[in-house]
């Protein structure tokens, strides 16, 4: 899962020749890095383009080649690269830890300068730690919020947004009344079943691991959490006609703009969806159990550096520039996505072009992500994509299914995979 899974699409890899020295000895430098676009015409080749050309006026003996792999490859591709003997010297994409675990990465203070390191926001900085040391540059991030449409609750009679789960199924069973097709989007199919599971989780106050890193799927919170889904939502008919395990994100996105969802859990793709459609909508902070959730679930996308070529210097001086300001508003603006550096971020949030990815702004400091510094988080991943779905179907039994994915998850933590 990535910060931009979305608002990915498959496009054939732009591919650019590559080497350890340039023209007149210059040092050569290889980045491979995911498309964020979804056609050619937004393909992130341009972007690096651009980066790369403006970074080498500004310093001389140091060539930058990029590749570009759509988001459905571009992780494979470093790891075959990695496989064989060949890794890059940089790769933006959306893991890190195995090759931490593996010895195979600078670290962060081997890399950047000071100022560019205290510049990382400090929730998205401690994720890219694996034993307390920073391996995985945070590159873009994104949070979630509650989606909700404004037309669809106008005409179902609500005044506000869900601030709790009970107003969440308040809301959902007149939105049901008045002919709403889908009153909530559940996506739990393979798509997006690991970031919904966290959402869900941390509104109900448990989460995917504690605070010593130890995975807590199985703990009772998350088992009244997904018993709650099965019965007060799925089993309420408020999640559409669709079953919950088999629809992806995707569908949801696709349905709310078009009018047919009242509410799901987005982030800031489905605000540019929607407004392309002309969907009257609202977001607001994700309801909990209680209230208010305490937490939101951030995502980010990774830079790394392979030691293999030995050219740390020269990496050090472009990730600089990669990271200056201008070079991340220049990118986030481009993708509306978030900024992962403290003075982006202030400069994004003077901005008032800028001010719908405000309310996501707002919730990165606090945001919890993904446990991406565990080298087991991969294979966990998986099951959940496969089996988390079959907790909230009717009949399903949430504790032997979390119970279960616990024990995988234990089992795959103590192979050391």
């Amino acid at each position: 899962m990535t910060a931009a899974g979305a608002a990915t699409a498959a496009l054939a890899p732009v591919l650019t020749a590559c080497g350890s020295e340039g023209p007149g000895g210059d040092k050569k430098l290889k980045l491979v890095a995911a498309d964020y676009g979804d056609k050619p015409a937004n393909s992130s080749k341009k972007y690096w383009d651009k980066l790369v050309h403006d970074f080498e006026k500004k310093h001389g003996g140091i060539k930058v080649d990029v590749e570009v792999y759509s988001w459905t490859e571009v992780d494979k591709r470093v790891a075959d690269m990695v496989a064989a003997g060949k890794a890059p010297d940089l790769a933006q994409i959306g893991a890190y830890a195995d090759f931490a675990a593996a010895g195979k990465l600078y670290s962060a203070d081997q890399m950047v300068s000071i100022p560019t390191q205290a510049e990382f926001i400090s929730s998205i900085a401690k994720a890219g730690e694996v034993h307390r040391v920073q391996y995985g540059l945070p590159f873009v991030g994104s949070t979630r919020l509650l989606f909700f449409n404004k037309t669809l609750f106008r005409k179902a009679g609500i005044a506000k947004a869900p601030e709790s789960w009970d107003e969440i199924v308040a809301a959902a069973t007149k939105l049901k009344a008045a002919g709403v097709k889908v009153p909530f989007g559940l996506p739990f199919g393979p798509e997006e079943a690991p970031a919904e599971t966290m959402l869900w989780m941390l509104g109900g106050g448990g989460g995917y691991t504690d605070n010593t890193g130890a995975y807590t799927i199985g703990t009772p919170e998350n088992i009244k959490t997904f018993t709650w889904l099965r019965d007060e939502l799925v089993g309420k008919g408020l999640t559409g006609p669709g079953d919950p395990a088999r629809t992806n994100r995707q569908d949801v996105f696709d349905g709310f703009t078009k009018g047919e969802v009242g509410m799901l859990h987005g982030h800031p793709t489905l605000m540019q969806q929607a407004k392309a459609q002309n969907v009257d909508f609202d977001m607001a902070p994700l309801p909990g159990i209680k209230g208010k959730a305490n937490s939101t679930m951030g995502v980010a996308d990774w830079m790394m550096a392979f030691k293999r070529n030995g050219h740390r210097e020269e990496i050090g001086t472009f990730l600089d520039f990669v990271y200056s300001k201008d070079s991340v508003l220049s990118f986030t603006g481009q993708y509306r996505l978030l900024p992962v550096t403290t003075t982006a971020s202030a400069a994004m949030r003077d901005s008032r072009a800028d001010s719908d990815l405000w309310p996501f702004l707002d919730q990165l400091q606090n945001a919890e992500f993904y446990p991406a510094d565990k080298t087991s988080w991969a294979k966990v991943s998986v099951a959940i994509k496969e089996k988390i779905g079959a907790a909230v179907q009717k009949g399903g039994d949430p504790s032997a299914i979390l119970g279960e994915i616990q024990r995988e998850a234990e089992a795959i933590e103590n192979a050391g995979q």
